[in-house]
């Protein structure tokens, strides 16, 4: 089952075993269940802390639980956890086998003191986002014995998919109710969970003392910021809602220069990496609900937070990216996560012999299309350009397959369903005016982004599409708060862009900073509240 590579990586990791181990499998003589048998007989192979008992009788199967030497219980497997999970299955077998997780104290100490509960997570192996949300349900069924966990390979358990309606991963049900669909990292689930902890975080933020630089937003841009700012020795802070941004739901990255090769999650971890590495105070999970500017010239600005918090700052750069733009028809909010995607990579395998359509003919559309090809019956491609906007290579290998349906001169105009789930999709010919409907089970829109600056409105000077306003160093309308990336009217988004502006607004910072005097008169942190 495992190549050498990878039995000779896992025995390694897992000689940080420091208490034995069971893998208690449910199997009978499907297919899966001799590849499973496989699997768990090569892990137990390489450590003799880890052993393999047949006697489980749980109702998926093939699954298996990873337990402490003695017990029953812990995370369950109901899935061959290979590709985007494998890394999940080694944490589960580290943590479970008393290697300590690299996480705040603090956030175990929440884990800890959470009420129980039963989640199923279903992912599909082929999902990019779906490992955080899978290592935040095993680590929270590892150190809390009142959580139940179980990760469930979609492609799998078709049928128990179907039931359930299961048309996005992650999707995860707490005690048999949908709690969410989508990514989310560790410290969000367990936010959401525990009630009490936005009063806790504002309290915190509120007691901070204010930053030379703050920036907002923690992708690329507000990452490189953050580094270059630090470097100059002065005091910095991130505020981000999801460190990483963007890049978390990127699939592969093969043109940020000297890196051959990367994928989006392995990019955003290692951001925040070398931000730590400066020192700079993180702030996940932060969301800016407003930014009110200095009183005085050279004086603090304010950012206040939709948790309550408030930071202040002598210099703020607004780094908050930008997220997937809707379509904006009826049925598309409906009949989100019950056949509305936009992550083919990780919802395409749920749609296996299905019917769906893609949205946008750009190089994101065309791509999704290629992708999705090779897995579902038929892809209708629908583009609102009178021809498709994607790079020439990625045409042809479009037109070149059997099972893909493109129309151009095309205006989406609705996505119909039948209460549930989606059943189709309604589109005007822009030539002759006339309104089609393609019966099919998925839509995947992919029709570019949408700047995050609603809570920007009336602050900064925005153009006519949302980005705020930035000359060639980085500077917006109000003195002291500087923008860069995706967020902002610099043409070309692109992770090395954002990057490269990110540094530049650092130093656009510190060169604000050092004319500004070394304290400010007559302006206080609870002044600059009151203002």
């Amino acid at each position: 089952m495992l190549d050498a590579t990878l039995k000779t990586q896992l025995q390694a990791y897992l000689q940080n075993l420091r208490t034995p181990i069971t893998l208690i499998a449910t199997l009978d003589d499907s297919a899966k269940s001799v590849e499973l048998r496989e699997l768990l007989a090569d892990i137990a192979g390489l450590s003799d802390k880890v052993s393999v008992d047949e006697s489980g009788t749980d109702r998926r199967t093939p699954s298996f639980v990873i337990a402490k030497q003695g017990q029953t219980r812990g995370v369950r497997f109901a899935a061959i956890p290979l590709g985007h999970e494998f890394t999940s299955l080694v944490l589960a077998l580290l943590w479970t086998g008393g290697h300590p997780p690299k996480v705040e104290a603090d956030v175990l100490d929440q884990i800890k003191s959470l009420d129980g509960a039963n989640f199923e997570v279903y992912m599909s192996l082929s999902c990019h986002n779906c490992p955080d949300v899978v290592q935040a349900a095993a680590l929270m069924a590892i150190y809390n014995p009142n959580i139940d966990a179980v990760i469930i390979d979609g492609g799998m358990y078709q049928d128990e998919v179907d039931t359930r309606q299961v048309m996005a991963v992650p999707m995860v049900f707490k005690d048999d109710t949908l709690f969410t669909a989508g990514h989310m990292s560790l410290e969000e689930i367990v936010a959401r969970l525990d009630v009490n902890s936005a009063d806790r975080e504002a309290t915190k933020l509120n007691e901070k003392a204010a930053f030379d630089v703050l920036i907002v937003g923690g992708g690329p841009a507000g990452a490189a910021a953050a580094v270059y700012a630090a470097r100059k020795g002065i005091r910095v802070g991130v505020a981000a809602e999801r460190f990483g941004g963007q890049t978390n739901d990127t699939m592969a990255i093969e043109n940020y220069i000297s890196v051959l090769e990367t994928d989006g999650p392995k990019f955003a971890l290692a951001l925040e990496a070398q931000v730590r590495h400066y020192d700079v105070d993180i702030m996940n999970l932060q969301r800016a609900d407003r930014i009110v500017p200095a009183a005085t010239p050279g004086g603090l600005v304010a950012v206040h937070m939709e948790n309550g918090g408030v930071l202040h700052a002598r210099s703020v750069i607004v780094s908050t990216g930008a997220r997937w733009r809707n379509v904006n028809v009826p049925g598309e909010a409906e009949y989100k996560n019950k056949g509305v995607a936009y992550c083919p990579h990780c919802d395409g395998p749920l749609f296996k012999g299905k019917r769906v359509a893609v949205i946008g003919g750009g190089n994101s559309g065309i791509e999704a299309a290629i992708d999705l090809a090779g897995l579902v019956q038929h892809v209708t491609v629908i583009e609102f350009a009178d021809t498709l906007k994607a790079d020439a290579v990625l045409v042809s290998k479009l037109k070149s397959l059997h099972n893909v349906t493109i129309h151009v001169n095309a205006q989406t105009t609705e996505i119909t369903g039948d209460g549930q789930k989606v059943n189709g999709i309604g589109y005007k010919d822009r030539v002759s005016n006339a309104i089609h409907h393609v019966a099919l089970e998925g839509v995947f829109v992919q029709i570019g982004l949408v700047p995050n600056t609603e809570f920007l409105k009336g602050t900064l000077e925005l153009s006519k599409f949302g980005e705020i306003v930035v000359d060639a160093k980085c500077h917006t309308s109000v003195p002291g708060v500087f923008a860069a990336g995706d967020v902002t009217t610099v043409p070309y988004k692109q992770i090395v862009i954002a990057a490269g502006e990110g540094s530049k607004a650092a130093l656009s910072a510190f060169d604000y900073l050092i004319r500004q005097p070394l304290a400010v008169p007559a302006e206080s942190i609870e002044e600059a509240i009151a203002a």
